[in-house]
């Protein structure tokens, strides 16, 4: 597969290209993550991530795929993006703890004058959880980088985790899977 621009600075995003052998550059631009209040959840991931793309697309000659994605979490009618600071992402887990919410990753890829955007939701369950368990996973984990202040990856997702329905990989941040058969069509 020819190299792509990766257009976040996302670790996780990094790491799940690499285990996918995909080759890529990451160029990354600040870029407003403001959105309209009447977007619906799908269409603020989807308006995030475009919005990373074309700024990447506006700043540079670029001529490779640029993907760029957003994660959200949602928790009834919810948005919850990463936590402040410690008493936020011990707020936001104990509001988790014992639910289901979903992880919904608005995916965009901008080649040349194509784009190719889709939107992965997952079903995620948590087990109840103790203020020990939380405090554990924060001060260990610091996940304050982390939609949602969890990654399922880590502790959390091993101890915290009853179900998911759907992509794994959306849930770490990138539906990978779907993002190379969205390449291959290129």
């Amino acid at each position: 597969m020819n190299k792509i621009i990766l257009a976040s600075q996302s670790p996780r995003r990094k790491q799940l290209l690499e285990w996918a052998e995909m080759p890529f550059d990451i160029i990354v631009k600040e870029t407003d993550e403001s959105y309209s209040s009447d977007l619906s959840v799908e269409d603020i991931a989807m308006h995030i991530a475009r919005n990373k793309a074309l700024a990447i697309k506006a700043s540079n000659t670029i001529t490779v795929p640029i993907l760029a994605a957003d994660t959200i979490v949602v928790l009834g009618n919810d948005v919850i993006g990463k936590p402040k600071d410690r008493t936020d992402a011990i707020n936001i887990l104990t509001r988790l703890a014992g639910k289901q919410h979903f992880v919904i990753t608005g995916v965009v890829i901008l080649n040349g004058d194509k784009e190719i955007a889709f939107v992965d939701k997952t079903k995620v369950v948590f087990h109840e959880l103790t203020k020990e368990q939380i405090e554990f996973y924060i001060d260990k984990y610091k996940p304050y980088d982390k939609a949602g202040a969890y990654a399922i990856q880590e502790w959390i997702g091993v101890v915290g985790i009853k179900s998911i329905e759907g992509d794994f990989y959306n849930v770490m941040g990138l539906p990978v899977s779907r993002v190379i058969q969205a390449l291959n069509t290129l």
